[in-house]
């Protein structure tokens, strides 16, 4: 019987050469003076153009950091029963997202809801993902939704079972401030991460989540501050702004003007490290395969941060905030890169200006671990300029 392998990264040497920018997805320096970066074993190793086993001829194009999908809510496989849709995770790769955080796989039809049930459900999810990477993307599953008959023993055995995150506090009966307090605590000692829905309800059974409730939680992640989909009064994202302690994040299938509200706030607050891009997708709006790149594109273009900067907030951002290698162009990272340019028939001299007056970026291919996943995007507008290999 076929017994499938784990996706591994490449192996040997990989010099790419000839990048017109290279962006880092690292805030303190978003734009590396550097139009060489060498690969080994599927990491990235330096940026000096050195002997190598193979080459890829940028041709002038931009290099950046894999996106990495701050909040999804994956199933199993490659498909989504919210929208009964397959391939979804390969089109987002296409849209230049390398990594995916779920956020609780919450739209499995007849889910479950008991202590054991939930736990397993998670552990299921954690597992399968760490050996199913379709087009190579990487996906953080298993986040168990918290109920409020959990009492702190369940929470012990996430620890135990290996599970690194919680799914949103607000999607099961946990929501109000106290309770979610409650968790919130438990899991700080345990060391495992808290996210919490933030707004109007969303999905059946989730609950109307108040500035109020988060600041008495205070969770790692305040998820989907602009709403998912329903955003809270603007005043009181600005609130979060300055009072929340967890990462500040916005999503694509939220509230596009309260993103920039966000925006606006974290930068008076000096905290544009804290702002994280997610999509909230599968939703009810769809699966949008350039959520990403359309949230990276508003907030370079309507919110008017230097698109590279933009860009950090959906790549290094995610990456320091939640604990993870991936997102940054340094040496000893993942090499989880995409190559882009600005679209064919856009104003702009390369990608971070055509992002700058709204275009989304034409992808020409996206590398995972060192290896090509994609060449030219079935999701974007044509690239002006192609890597060659």
């Amino acid at each position: 019987m076929a017994v499938e392998t784990k996706d591994t990264p490449a192996t040997g040497r990989l010099l790419i050469r000839n990048i017109g920018l290279l962006l880092t997805g690292d805030l303190d320096r978003p734009v590396a003076e550097a139009d060489c970066l060498l690969i080994e074993d599927g990491a990235i190793a330096g940026f000096a153009a050195e002997a190598a086993d193979a080459e890829i001829d940028a041709q002038g194009c931009a290099v950046a950091p894999g996106l990495i999908d701050s909040h999804c809510h994956p199933v199993f496989g490659d498909w989504t029963p919210r929208q009964n849709q397959i391939g979804w995770i390969e089109m987002n790769v296409n849209g230049g997202v390398s990594s995916f955080l779920s956020a609780g796989e919450v739209h499995l039809p007849g889910r479950p809801k008991d202590a054991e049930g939930v736990k397993a459900l998670a552990i299921v999810a954690q597992r399968c993902f760490a050996n199913f990477r379709a087009a190579g993307a990487k996906v953080i599953a298993g986040a168990p939704v918290p109920e409020l008959d959990f009492e702190r023993d369940f929470y012990d055995g996430l620890k135990a079972a290996g599970i690194r995150h919680i799914g949103e506090i607000g999607l099961g009966t946990v929501a109000k401030g106290s309770d979610a307090a409650r968790v919130t605590g438990w899991c700080r000692e345990l060391g495992i991460e808290t996210i919490m829905h933030t707004g109007g309800p969303s999905i059946a059974g989730s609950h109307h989540v108040t500035a109020d409730d988060v600041l008495e939680a205070q969770p790692d992640v305040v998820s989907h501050i602009n709403g998912g989909p329903t955003s809270i009064p603007h005043d009181d994202i600005r609130l979060l702004c300055r009072e929340a302690k967890g990462a500040l994040e916005v999503v694509h299938n939220g509230n596009e003007k309260s993103a920039l509200v966000a925006l606006e706030g974290a930068l008076a607050e000096g905290r544009l490290a804290d702002l994280l891009i997610g999509t909230d997708a599968p939703a009810g709006s769809g699966v949008q395969p350039n959520g990403m790149l359309r949230m990276v594109t508003l907030l370079a273009s309507l919110g008017g941060l230097p698109a590279a900067q933009a860009w950090c907030c959906g790549s290094g951002n995610v990456a320091r905030r939640r604990g993870l290698r991936q997102g940054i162009v340094a040496p000893g990272r993942p090499a989880d890169l995409v190559f882009m340019d600005r679209p064919g028939g856009s104003e702009g001299k390369d990608v971070c200006e055509a992002m700058a007056m709204g275009n989304i970026p034409g992808i020409g291919a996206v590398m995972i671990d060192g290896r090509m996943r994609t060449g030219r995007s079935r999701s974007t507008p044509p690239a002006a300029r192609l890597p060659v290999q």
